[in-house]
């Protein structure tokens, strides 16, 4: 078992698969479980998540100038010739086709007709195009442009895209069996194109976080699939409707109805207080219902849509179409099977969005709001969260005054990307502090700070640099538990990454001694402390990482420091997505 395929079929096709489209699909299936025995055996094997591998089709014959000129030819003397990628965008339009669709030829090269022509077929082109190319057989339909004039559509696939025959009819009827048939489809949410839509919502839906998130994916499937102009989505807070995402509309008109309470007479109001939805066909029958409805950039057909969970209301969903719509009963109840998808997902989006706020508000008081003025030091320090998660993790920094000529700086990282990590952050920095401003001994510091851990027993293990800094002996003592090691950048610009003893990470042994190590400082002297997360990339070493660092730091012509931590940041962002907290502290020493 390789995989799994999941086709479509426009609501015409009948319930049941035909011989000869077992064989189609039973070929097809073959061909792609050889496609992934091959990727695995070559070592590339297609994983959930990867980018999709398209495998362009192979021509059994490449035309020559004279050949592409005569087909170029053969084209424009047909009444009317479209070449269609398999994506359905239009690649060839010949003069005659585009006089027929009443466009320019270029602005119907690279669009899909049945968007950019909505009277062209509509749902019933897409549904026949999708049909052309799976089943690999030729289609038709009939449409109607203005006046009364129809036109024959027919469709010719092959591997590399469809061809579109496009003919004038004559004003009398057709008695063709199949193109009545087509013709009498209705235009609706039950076609391929429509499924499609809500199959990726449903599965896009499951990867939101955020409101902003869910109301990307809402209005990217559910506006084209059912042919809306225009999608508001709100939540309910505090007996207010409350918007928080939109499509087609603008602000400045969606701003007076932003915090409407739910007692007021209207129509979001009635439906979500009622927990029922509300169908207007036509804006005559939306103003007599609600008189002092607004009218919006010519709007005629509405459905409020309410969000509920288990009987709770967590929003609204507001589509608006630009033409009368019947809303026939199979189409209102997928919608409200969509509203409640959209539901599950708004309320996951807003329970994340309140974690997401308070672990930065967290963070926010956790960290120095500003470091401290140190007479004979210049510093500057920068914090990024992770690209993941809660976006709030243990990476923390601090720089203390101790007396008129000395201060302590220290940088540490606890395990985790969570509350529980950022709480004993701030335990740890707060324990610190309280020791560095009683000048104690690097060494003996973190040998306090780890049995102190260990008496906390919290489960979780951090890493910790800590130096004092003797500004007027020009001197600085270190420890290490476990992190990362300093760059000294000297007046000559020699650069190097300090070769402290490493020491075990805080929390691991209550036992655990750690050693001080004491260097020169000279004025013009600049000390970088970082995590690991400036550093650490999945399959780089860590050491030539510290190592590439050091060496940017050795010729970068910048001095403030401020613009300092800027290059060296961007210098660890520039290849990989970033997986873990970046925490930078540097100062430099002057006379």
């Amino acid at each position: 078992m390789r995989g799994a395929v999941c086709l479509l079929w426009p609501s015409s096709h009948p319930a049941s698969l035909g011989r000869e489209e077992h064989e189609q699909i039973s070929s097809f299936c073959r061909r792609a479980g050889a496609l992934l025995r091959s990727a695995t055996s070559e070592g590339r094997p297609l994983l959930p998540g990867t980018r999709p591998r398209v495998v362009k089709p192979v021509r059994a014959h490449q035309p020559s100038r004279a050949e592409a000129v005569a087909a170029h030819d053969f084209a424009s003397r047909l009444p009317g010739a479209l070449s269609l990628d398999l994506e359905g965008r239009i690649t060839f339009v010949s003069d005659a086709a585009a006089d027929l669709l009443g466009a320019r030829a270029a602005e119907l090269l690279g669009v899909r007709p049945w968007e950019h022509l909505p009277w062209f077929g509509g749902l019933t082109f897409e549904d026949r195009f999708r049909a052309a190319v799976i089943g690999h057989r030729p289609e038709r339909f009939t449409t109607t442009r203005a006046l009364g004039r129809k036109l024959s559509v027919r469709l010719f696939p092959d591997p590399t895209g469809v061809s579109v025959d496009i003919t004038p009819m004559r004003s009398a009827p057709s008695h063709d069996p199949e193109e009545s048939t087509y013709k009498q489809t209705p235009p609706g949410p039950a076609g391929a194109s429509t499924l499609y839509h809500l199959m990726h919502l449903a599965a896009s839906l499951t990867e939101t976080v955020g409101i902003q998130d869910v109301t990307e994916r809402v209005a990217d499937q559910l506006v084209p699939a059912f042919g809306a102009s225009g999608l508001v989505l709100m939540t309910a807070e505090e007996a207010r409707l409350r918007i928080v995402g939109h499509r087609g509309y603008d602000p400045a008109f969606l701003s007076r109805f932003d915090g409407q309470p739910l007692s007021s007479h209207t129509p979001p109001a009635k439906a979500l207080t009622d927990q029922k939805p509300l169908f207007f066909n036509t804006f005559s029958k939306f103003r007599s219902t609600y008189p002092d409805a607004v009218r919006y950039s010519g709007r005629d057909a509405w459905a409020f849509l309410p969000l509920v969970i288990r009987g709770r209301p967590v929003g609204l969903l507001v589509l608006s179409y630009s033409r009368s719509r019947h809303f026939p009963p199979s189409e209102r109840n997928l919608l409200s099977s969509v509203a409640g998808l959209v539901a599950q997902a708004l309320d996951r989006a807003r329970l994340y969005d309140a974690k997401h706020h308070l672990a930065h508000a967290l963070q926010h008081d956790l960290l120095p709001r500003e470091l401290p003025a140190v007479p004979g030091l210049r510093v500057a320090a920068r914090y990024l969260p992770a690209g993941h998660g809660m976006d709030i993790g243990g990476d923390f920094y601090d720089l203390i005054r101790c007396d008129a000529t000395s201060a302590a700086a220290v940088i540490g990282d606890v395990q985790g990307h969570n509350v529980q990590a950022a709480a004993l952050m701030g335990q740890l920095r707060t324990a610190i502090h309280t020791q560095a401003a009683a000048a104690t001994r690097p060494g003996e510091l973190l040998t306090r700070t780890n049995q102190l851990m260990c008496d906390l027993n919290p489960g979780l293990f951090a890493s910790c640099l800590y130096a004092h800094l003797d500004l007027a002996k020009h001197r600085a003592a270190f420890a290490t538990a476990g992190h990362p090691p300093p760059l000294l950048r000297l007046p000559d610009g020699q650069t190097e990454a300090l070769q402290l003893p490493a020491g075990l990470l805080l929390g691991v042994a209550p036992h655990a001694e750690y050693t001080t190590t004491d260097i020169p400082l000279p004025t013009g002297s600049t000390l970088v402390f970082f995590t690991d997360g400036l550093v650490e990339s999945p399959g780089i070493d860590i050491d030539h990482a510290v190592g590439e660092l050091a060496d940017r730091l050795a010729h970068s012509p910048t001095r403030d420091l401020d613009a300092l931590a800027h290059v060296l940041l961007q210098h660890a962002l520039r290849t990989t997505p970033r997986t873990d907290d970046i925490a930078i502290l540097l100062m430099h020493t002057t006379s």
